[in-house]
Order: structure tokens, then C-alpha cells, then sequence
């Protein structure tokens, strides 16, 4: 069976899986995994191109990730890049720099596509559970929704809206401006975010909106999350000193426990979300943001559920998602 290599180039991170798979009906053998932080929409929301800076560091890492492919020998590669490359007018560069050094082109897939591959990956490891199922994949620049039974996306969506997307957009300008503040989205903390977070949630809510009148969210009778904003914040609600993916994958949390996480990260000054043991470098800074996102994503669709007169019971944590639907589009 082939050996593949997929990498997932975000607003945020970029990510590599290599893997393999024996028969189809078969979860990914994953032989290595691994993530980024390089921050490649920096700024993008503003100027509508990429940064030297931020070109300098997506291409560090390519470096690193084609020494990677070349020692497992993969048979085929695809570079996949979603939001960020979406919207930049340099992208060009991006091409030719990533071509250069790993010897692909990437391709820039639409929302629809990005959804899609997030929900057969996020899907690929779960049996069992009730349906129609609801992937939400949070990134950097852009939030997937996808409905859909086992192995079939009903409708998908993708939204303007993610950690580095609302950070920049509503409120590092507050938080710059805010003499002595700790990057704290607590109103007693940090003066004038109130106003800045109302704007942010309402913006939010309408591209919930957005997504609801697309695939009627009350529909949903799973939700499951996936990427590192609902990993990082579930890893906190479970308690974790270190992440331990394999604590974190398939993980059940009550929509309150989530809910009282989420509101933790927003309101903790960066330092405090920093100095957590599963707080990857490079993510302290914008996952408030990431975490209102997360926030409002539950209380609208445990409201649209318990409308209907059953409730959101419990929320699903993913560690598989668009990468491993990558490596899938693959072996297909």
C-alpha cells in the first residue's frame, strides 16, 4: 500500500502527516505527525499579502518537512493550503517558494473542499455515534462546518472567522493600546475590550448565522470539534498537565465544562495561558480569540438542540481532522 505524505498549510500552522493504510475499510497507520507554528496570515486581514517575515518562517519550516519526507521514502505528496493563501495577492511567491523546496505546488482548495477533507478526517475514527454528525473545524483564518452521516457530507460551509482572523481584526488594537495589559480579554483587566468583544461576538453570531440557515444546526445530533483551539481548550478542561493526545482524541466533555474553559482562556493574561505544559508556542496570544469562537459555536447550537427538545449532551474532540482527510484523499 502506498505511503503518503499530506501537509495542511493554515493562517496559523502548518502540519505534516505521513501514513498509510492497509485496507480501505481501515484507520491511517500515521507514522509521523507533526506541527508549526509559523503564523503565515499575519497581518493578511490588513495588507491582503503575506509578510516576508511569515513567507520566512512557512518556508523554514518546508525545509524541515521535505528532510522528513525524503527519509520515509513517501510515493505521493500533497501541500494543501486553505484560508490564508485564499486571500493573499502575493501567493505567487508562496508557489514558487514552497515548489522550490519540497518540489510540489500547493493547492488552494476552496472552504468547501477544506470542510469536506475536515470531515472525512474528523470522521475516520468514530463508529458509533448518533447522526447527522457536525464537524467544526476552527483555524486560523477561517471555521468549517460540516453536517453529515457516516462517510457522506450532507452540506458544509466555510466561514471568515478564526483565531488569528478575530484576534487581529477586533482586538489587538485594543490590547496594543491598553497601557500595562496582559493580552487579557477580561474587561476589568484590559480597557475598552468589553466594547471590542460585543463586536467581535457579533460578528461571530452572524456567520453562525450564516452557517444555520446553510445546514439547519438543529439538525445535528453529534458535535464533533477539531484543530488546536478545541484541542488546546479541551485539554484544559480535562485537566491536563502536558498534551496527551491520546487523552484528548475522542474525549467527551459536557457543553458546560467546555464553556467554563473557554471563558478561562479569555480571561487568564497570556503569560498564564503560555505557561501551560499544552499550550504550543505561538498560540497564547490568539487563543482567546479562538475561544470565543468556541464559545458561541456551543451556546448556539446547544440552544438550536434543546429547542428541539433534547439538549447537547456532551462535545467530541477530534485529533483527526483535514490532515488526516488529506492523507485519505490519497489513498482513495
Amino acid at each position: 500500500m502506498a505511503l503518503v505524505a499530506g501537509i495542511d498549510c493554515g493562517t496559523n500552522s502548518i502540519r505534516l502527516i505521513i501514513a498509510r493504510r492497509e485496507k480501505s475499510d481501515e484507520p491511517l497507520n500515521v507514522l509521523a505527525r507533526e506541527m508549526r507554528i509559523v503564523r503565515l496570515g499575519e497581518g493578511i486581514d490588513q495588507s491582503g499579502q503575506f509578510a516576508p517575515a511569515a513567507l520566512e518562517r512557512c518556508f523554514v519550516a518546508v525545509e524541515e518537512y521535505a528532510q522528513i519526507v525524503a527519509k520515509y521514502g513517501v510515493d505521493k505528496i500533497r501541500f494543501v493550503a486553505t484560508s490564508a493563501s485564499r486571500d493573499a495577492k502575493n501567493r505567487d511567491e508562496f508557489f514558487s517558494g514552497i515548489k522550490e523546496r519540497i518540489g510540489v505546488i500547493p493547492e488552494v482548495i476552496s472552504g468547501e473542499e477544506e470542510a469536506t477533507l475536515s470531515f472525512m478526517g474528523a470522521t475516520s475514527s468514530f463508529r458509533d455515534e448518533e447522526e447527522p454528525v457536525l464537524v467544526v473545524d476552527i483555524g486560523g483564518g477561517s471555521t468549517e462546518f460540516v453536517l453529515g452521516h457516516r462517510g457522506q457530507v450532507i452540506d458544509a460551509i466555510s466561514t471568515n472567522m478564526g483565531s488569528v482572523r478575530i484576534f487581529e481584526r477586533y482586538l489587538a488594537p485594543v490590547i496594543a493600546k491598553a497601557k500595562g495589559g496582559d493580552g487579557s480579554l477580561d474587561p476589568s483587566q484590559t480597557p475598552g475590550i468589553a466594547k471590542a468583544l460585543i463586536k467581535a461576538s457579533f460578528a461571530i453570531d452572524e456567520l453562525i448565522d450564516e452557517a444555520d440557515k446553510k445546514l439547519g444546526l438543529d439538525r445535528a445530533r453529534t458535535l464533533i470539534g477539531v484543530a488546536g483551539t478545541v484541542t488546546t481548550i479541551t485539554a484544559h478542561a480535562l485537566g491536563l498537565e502536558e498534551y496527551q493526545p491520546e487523552k484528548i482524541h475522542g474525549s467527551r466533555i459536557a457543553p458546560v465544562q467546555m464553556l467554563r474553559s473557554c471563558n478561562w482562556m479569555m480571561n487568564q493574561p497570556v503569560s498564564a495561558r503560555a505557561a501551560l505544559g499544552y499550550m504550543p508556542s505561538g498560540r497564547a496570544d490568539v487563543i482567546g480569540a479562538g475561544a470565543l469562537v468556541w464559545s458561541r459555536i456551543i451556546e448556539r447550537i446547544n440552544g438550536e438542540i434543546e429547542a428541539d427538545g433534547s439538549g447537547l449532551k456532551e462535545i467530541l474532540t477530534s485529533e483527526t481532522d483535514i490532515l488526516d482527510g488529506i492523507a485519505l484523499s490519497l489513498l482513495a
